[in-house]
């Protein structure tokens, strides 16, 4: 990451920790920024909503350093968007949950996300303001947690869109990322 980028989030403050516990549903914090507005079909995007990119830059940085986890061009999503993959030495706790290949969530070129979560966290995520469930969670077994992640676009929601692209990962491969 550009050093130029660090200065622009040091100076926010994170109201949110980066570390509270996705388990325990009841931490999730609401959303404070407005709920962006969402197509009803696929492609699946947000409307109207200008991603921060030092933020999206950061997101991918720490995404990055996910035990076995790659960034690469998707093979499910639109042209431009990024699939975060899970190497092909891990197993995969939940392999219906994947939407294609070995690719458990992947971010559009707007900064939203597309993550499969445990159902009860998606309905958390959603609840709270940070999701939406996609069109088609409920058409297939094991998508019902797939939801659409907003873009983030400060340093405290850039806490808790990791966290759950992190939760996202731990539910897929079954794996605690933080023992790793």
């Amino acid at each position: 990451m550009k050093v130029s980028h660090l200065l622009y989030l040091a100076p926010l403050a994170c109201a949110y920790s980066a570390s509270y516990a996705l388990a325990d549903l009841n931490n999730l914090p609401a959303r404070e920024t407005p709920i962006p507005r969402t197509t009803n079909g696929v492609p699946h995007v947000q409307i109207e909503v200008e991603p921060v990119p030092e933020i999206s830059e950061a997101l991918l940085k720490r995404v990055s350093e996910l035990p076995g986890v790659e960034i690469r061009p998707t093979v499910v999503s639109l042209p431009g968007a990024l699939g975060f993959w899970v190497s092909e030495d891990l197993a995969l706790a939940r392999p219906e949950v994947i939407v294609g290949g070995r690719e458990f969530a992947h971010i559009h070129p707007d900064g939203s996300l597309h993550a499969s979560l445990s159902p009860a966290l998606a309905k958390s995520a959603a609840d709270k303001g940070w999701a939406v469930s996609h069109p088609w969670a409920d058409q297939r077994p094991g998508w019902g947690g797939f939801v659409m992640i907003f873009t983030p676009v400060n340093a405290d929601e850039l806490d808790v869109v990791f966290d759950l692209v992190e939760a996202s990962y731990e539910f897929v491969t079954g794996l605690d990322s933080s023992s790793n």
